[in-house]
């Protein structure tokens, strides 16, 4: 398998800048159209499309320019900068128009928009990419469209090219999969929670008397982590997981299994270390997040935990799941950054009886297995996909003769 050295020039039939702000103005907004893409459409290789504000079919046209379809390649230059996806040819929508803080382009014949992609998601790509950011104010590619284009590249031959993203693409496609399955069982269970112990339907809507009245503090023990300080001294490379916000705000999954910082030992006994299978809550930054850890970790004194309870880890993730809205509107209906433990500790909460506790964790404890199977399996791949990824672009691994 040969490469050749090819400028971004040379590799594309069309590259635009976004329009400029004043072009899409709030008023602009509809509820139904063309969609506008944003910075958490990019996140990943592929177009995300969770999330959409649109505009007008007529503001579209007059933005041509700004228009993305199937198949193009769509960057960010301003902002959270090393965002790169290509639209996919399943994509909801015929065409998208992209931000002021984005650029678009179109692969010629000489490469596919996916192998471009990966290649700028390789640590060289991403070096490549972020080469002429400036990080004065808000972080910017300086000139992005004519100094993309000036970027070279070392690329295969087509077929070569069909094959890499053939393998990259089966990974993250079974990746995606198993997200969709884990999305699904988890608002399975959540909806059955929400049926059994929120609108008690199996009950005729009513609280059964078997049940007890009272305060989450009666039947859940409540604490709060801790952190060593300064925390600068104690992070290291490798040790005791350490547990950060950061860590779950995007993941979907119930369980935490990649924990990217560490602390050494010394901290231990400064912080809480817990085993894996313990339930946390996050209390500050992003407060009511329910997460299951999946490796043993130590969590900061921005976290919550349960070392005595009369509910299952499953019940409790999905009961702090309905009530988060709650939580964090507490005081008057504002949103604050930390969820205090009394407030927790007193919120209102009913204590169904033990037969029908272990009827409901019979059924959602198998749930939750499976999801937890499947985001290990993800876990997994996603490892994979990385260890490929520069050995692929690289020729390191030769795919010539790989019969795809």
């Amino acid at each position: 398998m040969t490469f050749k050295k090819m400028f971004i020039s040379d590799l594309i039939s069309d590259i635009s800048m976004g329009p400029f702000g004043s072009n899409i103005k709030v008023e602009c907004f509809v509820e139904e159209g063309i969609p506008v893409l944003n910075g958490s459409n990019l996140e990943g290789i592929v177009l995300n499309e969770e999330s959409f504000r649109f505009v007008t079919e007529e503001k579209a046209d007059s933005l041509s320019k700004a228009n993305a379809h199937k198949g193009d390649v769509v960057i960010t230059h301003r902002g959270t900068l090393g965002q790169i996806i290509f639209i996919p040819d399943n994509a909801k929508y015929d065409r998208y128009v992209i931000s002021q803080s984005q650029f678009r382009l179109t692969c010629n014949e000489k490469i596919l928009p996916e192998y471009l992609v990966y290649y700028f998601h390789t640590r060289l790509g991403q070096y490549k990419l972020l080469s002429n950011a400036s990080q004065v104010g808000v972080p910017a590619l300086a000139r992005p469209t004519s100094t993309f284009q000036k970027l070279s590249i070392e690329v295969p031959d087509i077929n070569s090219q069909r094959k890499i993203v053939y393998l990259l693409e089966s990974i993250r496609k079974k990746i995606e999969i198993n997200k969709a399955i884990n999305k699904n069982l988890e608002e399975l269970a959540q909806s059955l929670f929400k049926s059994w112990f929120i609108d008690c339907s199996q009950w005729k809507g009513q609280v059964p008397s078997s049940w007890t009245d009272g305060q989450l503090g009666n039947f859940v023990d409540i604490k709060r982590g801790g952190s060593p300080r300064p925390i600068q001294d104690y992070l290291t490379g490798s040790g005791l997981r350490w547990l950060k916000i950061s860590d779950v705000t995007s993941i979907q999954s119930p369980f935490v299994i990649d924990i990217k910082d560490h602390i050494i030992e010394e901290g231990l006994n400064k912080t809480v270390f817990l085993r894996e299978g313990s339930l946390v809550l996050s209390n500050s930054a992003t407060p009511g997040i329910p997460k299951i850890l999946d490796v043993d970790s130590c969590i900061h004194d921005g976290w919550l935990y349960f070392p005595k309870s009369k509910f299952s880890k499953e019940y409790l993730y999905l009961y702090f799941k309905e009530i988060r809205n709650h939580l964090i509107n507490l005081g008057n209906g504002s949103v604050f950054n930390n969820l205090k433990t009394d407030i927790l500790k007193s919120y209102p909460t009913v204590l169904p009886d033990e037969i029908t506790l272990y009827k409901f964790d019979d059924i959602v404890k198998p749930i939750f297995e499976n999801i937890r199977i499947l985001n290990r399996e993800s876990y997994k791949l996603s490892n994979i996909k990385e260890t490929l990824l520069p050995r692929l672009m690289s020729g390191e691994i030769d795919v010539s003769n790989l019969n795809i």
